[in-house]
């Protein structure tokens, strides 16, 4: 199979298994109801918007051929001076003239005593609320269409992964939702909710018709692209169709390119596509990097061939083939086995350059956290002819390290974050002494980061769990849940704990096993430092023990990169846990609890 294939198929597993959607394949048959507009098969079919293509693709397959679906639609009515937005995921035209709108809402919701609300909202959106004020509006602009007449005229809820606790405090007739564990009687709903069962004579061909050209001309119809929230698989399609796409189009001889763009701008899936590229033109790829987790996810998402290590991985191995092994017991062991390695690269045994350690391909990442004497030693690893790449975000420089200088080589800069949630950038770029603004890529918008301010130790902790329960009420499993230490793991509080209240913690013991994983402990909720969760995300980030003294300018520049690092681990939901006085620069008075 070609490292290509292996690669699509690996990744496509990954975002599967990552949000545990269920996967099916609907076969169509020739007699399938009508869809408006045609061409839906065509579209990429990614994140949120590939679920409205499966439910769209089950309805069209299983509903009766004389029913019409409508789906994506957006539509505007003035409301005295006010003008009145509306967007449907799906409309459904019965048989017999009987109209059903159909709101998709894909991942988890809020459930409150006045009914089923849509999380990470700034404003409380009422789903039930919503979707009554979207019938009242569509109900006022069919009336002229059908010359008067009252439209028949029903709504309903699909929430299939989402089971509703509480049905009868929804906000909605139970009958009209269909949630998680009913997903299999969507069809069946659909067809009763739009079928004639009460004798109610049929809509003539006029009225039919007069539907019809309401719903496909009157409105703006058109695929709804953006959808609900693009979630894991969304993200990572534009990320590689955004910086991935354009940076490989770059020719230049020889290749020294040099990227210097912002979190979730699409670094790592860059380095991914580079090295893909090289294996499946048959060059040898080198992957370097600083963090070892970030190396390790490298390594399982890469396909086999080349070589993948961070830069003190990268001089063991070598020195080790040498037969000269580090010994890290001795002081200054780092420095000494850094020294070396750059000594065999530059003067090696034999005179010549070993091939075996010798590249086509050289791809940097985190050069921010490198050193300039490592540059000319990882140089001096590339054939003749060999391609080079350095990926970097110097605000993610956590240990203060002066910039490498790269003379001769092209520059490329992103400033687009494509990962975290489009208000949690607002509130760093408003919090934080950035130095420019980070722009917003992502499609989430609203996920309302949230803010738990404590006191003293104790309170920290308390004030974690919270964040946890939080976290879990809004529907975000545990897996799906990091928790992140502003301290390193040597002054983490955390550090000693297995538990924290109910939760077992999964941390990193600071051991690796014979195959060079790294050993965790047996828990569900895994805890981890800014330092080594740096270059990865998750979609529920809890970034705590936050603690740092204000300056008179607000904060040093340390402290700003670990809060900018730690806030952009987050795809979909972020929670700070800071202490009093920390919190006092972070908060947003919204979101302050």
């Amino acid at each position: 199979m070609p490292p290509g294939r292996t690669q699509k198929a690996r990744a496509q597993a990954l975002a599967c298994e990552c949000v545990n959607w269920p996967l099916f394949i609907v076969h169509l048959p020739t007699a399938m109801a009508k869809t408006h507009p045609e061409g839906w098969r065509l579209l990429p079919a990614s994140g949120a918007r590939a679920r409205e293509l499966q439910t769209l693709a089950l309805l069209a397959g299983a509903l009766p051929a004389d029913t019409t679906i409508y789906h994506g639609l957006h539509w505007t009515r003035a409301e005295g001076s006010a003008a009145v937005f509306g967007d449907i995921g799906f409309v459904v035209l019965g048989p017999g003239g009987r109209i059903l709108l159909i709101e998709q809402q894909a991942g988890f919701l809020d459930e409150a005593e006045h009914g089923l609300l849509r999380p990470g909202r700034r404003r409380e959106r009422n789903i039930s609320v919503d979707l009554a004020r979207q019938a009242d509006a569509l109900r006022a602009r069919l009336r002229p269409a059908l010359g008067g007449a009252e439209p028949m005229l029903d709504v309903l809820l699909y929430c299939p992964d989402y089971t509703v606790r509480q049905p009868g405090t929804a906000g909605l007739d139970p009958a009209r939702i269909v949630d998680a564990p009913r997903r299999e009687q969507l069809v069946a709903t659909i067809r009763a909710l739009t079928g004639d069962n009460d004798g109610a004579a049929l809509a003539g061909p006029a009225r039919r018709q007069a539907l019809h050209r309401f719903f496909a001309d009157l409105l703006e119809l058109v695929p709804d692209v953006q959808s609900h929230i693009g979630q894991v698989d969304e993200l990572s399609t534009r990320l590689s169709g955004g910086l991935t796409e354009w940076a490989r189009r770059i020719d230049m001889s020889p290749h020294r390119l040099r990227v210097t763009a912002t979190a979730g701008s699409g670094k790592t899936q860059l380095a991914l596509a580079a090295y893909t590229d090289a294996l499946a033109a048959g060059r040898r790829p080198l992957y370097v990097c600083y963090n070892r987790p970030l190396a390790d996810h490298f390594a399982r998402i890469a396909p086999a061939g080349g070589e993948i290590a961070t830069y003190h991985q990268l001089c063991d191995r070598r020195l080790r083939d040498a037969g000269r092994p580090p010994r890290f017991g001795a002081p200054g062991a780092f420095r000494r086995m850094e020294a070396d390695f750059a000594a065999l690269v530059a003067t090696p045994a034999s005179g010549q350059p070993d091939p075996r350690w010798q590249f086509d391909e050289l791809i940097i990442d985190e050069g921010q956290d490198f050193m300039e004497a490592w540059r000319d030693t990882l140089l001096a690893l590339l054939k003749p002819g060999g391609r080079a790449w350095w990926l970097e975000d110097p605000l993610q420089n956590l240990y203060d390290r002066p910039a490498v200088t790269l003379p001769g080589w092209v520059g490329l800069s992103a400033d687009t974050n494509y990962r975290t949630p489009a208000d949690v950038l607002a509130l760093l770029n408003a919090r934080l002494p950035l130095p420019a603004p980070i722009r917003a890529g992502s499609p989430v918008a609203d996920s309302e980061p949230e803010l738990l301010a404590w006191h003293d130790e104790a309170g920290m902790l308390e004030a974690t769990k919270r964040a946890i329960t939080r976290a879990l009420g809004l529907g975000f499993r545990r897996d799906m849940i990091v928790l992140l230490t502003f301290r390193g793991r040597e002054h983490s509080r955390f550090t000693p704990l297995e538990h924290l209240g109910p939760h077992r913690l999964r941390a990193f013991t600071g051991r690796y096993d014979l195959l060079g994983e790294p050993e965790h402990s047996q828990g569900e909720l895994l805890i981890d430092s800014v330092y080594r969760f740096k270059g990865q995300s998750a979609p529920c980030i809890i970034f705590t023990e936050i603690d740092f003294e204000p300056r008179a300018d607000g904060m040093d520049e340390l402290t700003m990169r670990k809060l900018f690092v730690g806030a952009t681990r987050a795809t979909m939901k972020l929670i700070l846990v800071a202490s009093e006085r920390a919190a006092g620069l972070l908060a947003d008075p919204e979101h302050k609890h």
